[in-house]
């Protein structure tokens, strides 16, 4: 999966929009969209929010029916105002707001902890009452090796941190194509 540098300022336009549109309640919509198969994927996909590299919001789809560019602004607007762990975005603070985007390959099940790589696969936990998911560059940004991507894993999920080391989890991997506004020149 490789996205253009055209795509993934599409992407990125498309999610700022979406958010705007929500202010404004005009509807804007993707004009002219480039011939382009992975725009019309049904891809999993993040949209985060950053505010003085701070995170301010992320949200997204593992898997959707939808094709990534609708995706795209379905996950800004829910980043945007439905991250329980934030308040509303206000107008004011999408100016200070950097978008990031990460388009997820099909996750792969996990069969031993030793072949999770940092910095290329995130994470899924999916046990019956305790899931989780952490992008590929959160242990990077974060400074975590495996233990404490797993550890952070587990604390996400609801789990005691250590869970991973006495129970085998049920985890899926993938890897994520991550781009954002700053690294494409917005």
């Amino acid at each position: 999966m490789t996205t253009s540098d055209e795509e993934k300022k599409l992407l990125l336009n498309i999610a700022r929009n979406s958010i705007l549109t929500k202010f404004s309640g005009e509807e804007i919509s993707p004009k002219d969209l480039p011939e382009s198969n992975i725009l019309n994927e049904k891809l999993g996909i993040f949209v985060t929010l950053t505010k003085a590299d701070d995170l301010r919001g992320c949200v997204g789809f593992i898997s959707t029916d939808k094709p990534l560019y609708k995706a795209a602004a379905d996950a800004a607007l829910l980043a945007a105002f439905n991250d329980s762990r934030f308040n509303l975005l206000t107008r004011e603070e999408l100016d200070e707001c950097q978008i990031e985007i990460s388009v997820l390959s099909t996750p792969e099940k996990v069969k031993n902890y030793d072949e999770i790589e940092i910095g290329k696969d995130g994470l899924i936990l999916d046990e019956i009452f305790n899931s989780a998911l952490l992008l590929p560059q959160v242990p990077v940004k974060h400074g975590m090796g495996r233990s404490k991507f797993l550890e952070s894993l587990c604390r996400k999920a609801g789990l005691p941190g250590d869970t991973w080391k006495t129970k085998k989890l049920r985890l899926k991997k993938f890897s994520a194509e991550v781009f954002s506004e700053a690294e494409i020149g917005f």
